[in-house]
């Protein structure tokens, strides 16, 4: 089964209502401060890593399309309205002045000699990225009881659920045609993980963080990181998550669900967001 290459979006962050947030259940909230800036600043940057995909996927139209017309607008959507979204509730946030640190660094880092050696290993690599952006914006809505927010990370949230699936199937086709062995498989998904552990979101939230406090004691940076890593680890959808991780490695049902609770720690600890 092919899956459509172009749809139109599912949503427009246009018409979300900004005039609806309530500023009194977010505004002294810092620890979700931290989190929706560094997610404005990844999802902002999202282009400079379709174009990497695009051109590693030059000759297969099917996903090379479906990058330009559907995940790169997806994602650069997600940026607009998170970003808009920050600068309504926190207005003194210098958010461009930030962003443009933080893509100096993160540019020098996401480039095309970073991807998998494969094309299988690569969309196996992007099906952990989506699990852990489909986790953490799950994780937020569970937290807030902000309407706008609720309504924003809802929308995102499904759009990474949808580009897991579209990788995924990208992914099988691939994996056939390389002979991709679930070893390697797996060493592509740790790779990834500690990717996510160490890599865009520690430069996002540290630009963050010198922007907003660059005065700020240790002790108070190593706060918020506990404090960042409490509301994630207490929301994440673990049950979603592990299932998520394990499906490229194309395990029985018996031996995946024997592999979740051992899996539990692990995963909360790699899906954190360090500072």
């Amino acid at each position: 089964m092919t899956l459509p290459a172009a749809e139109p979006l599912s949503w427009d962050f246009r018409d979300i209502d900004l005039t609806r947030i309530d500023p009194d259940r977010i505004q002294h909230n810092e620890t979700l401060f931290y989190l929706l800036i560094a997610s404005s600043f990844i999802e902002s940057g999202a282009d400079l890593y379709t174009h990497n995909l695009v051109a590693f996927f030059a000759d297969d139209p099917e996903v090379s399309v479906w990058l330009q017309s559907r995940w790169e607008q997806e994602e650069m959507q997600h940026g607009q309205v998170l970003r808009a979204y920050v600068q309504h509730v926190w207005p003194d946030f210098p958010w461009q002045a930030a962003f443009d640190d933080f893509f100096a660094e993160y540019a020098t880092l996401c480039v095309a000699e970073e991807l998998e050696p494969t094309r299988a290993q690569e969309l196996a690599a992007r099906c952990v990225v989506e699990t852990g952006t489909s986790s953490l914006y799950r994780a937020i809505m569970s937290c807030t009881d902000e309407p706008v927010l609720r309504q924003i990370t809802d929308h995102i949230r499904r759009d990474e659920v949808t580009h897991y699936k579209h990788f995924y199937h990208y992914f099988l086709r691939y994996r056939e045609t390389e002979h991709l062995t679930r070893r390697k498989t797996l060493g592509t998904l740790y790779r990834r993980l500690l990717e996510l552990r160490n890599s865009d979101a520690e430069i996002a939230l540290r630009h963050a963080f010198n922007h907003h406090n660059p005065t700020a004691p240790a002790t108070y940076r190593r706060q918020i990181n506990r404090a960042v890593s409490g509301l994630i680890r207490r929301n994440l959808p673990v049950e979603m998550t592990i299932k998520m991780l394990l499906k490229p490695l194309l395990l029985t049902p018996k031996v995946q669900k024997a592999l979740q609770l051992p899996l539990l720690g692990v995963t909360q600890v790699f899906l954190r967001m360090p500072i």
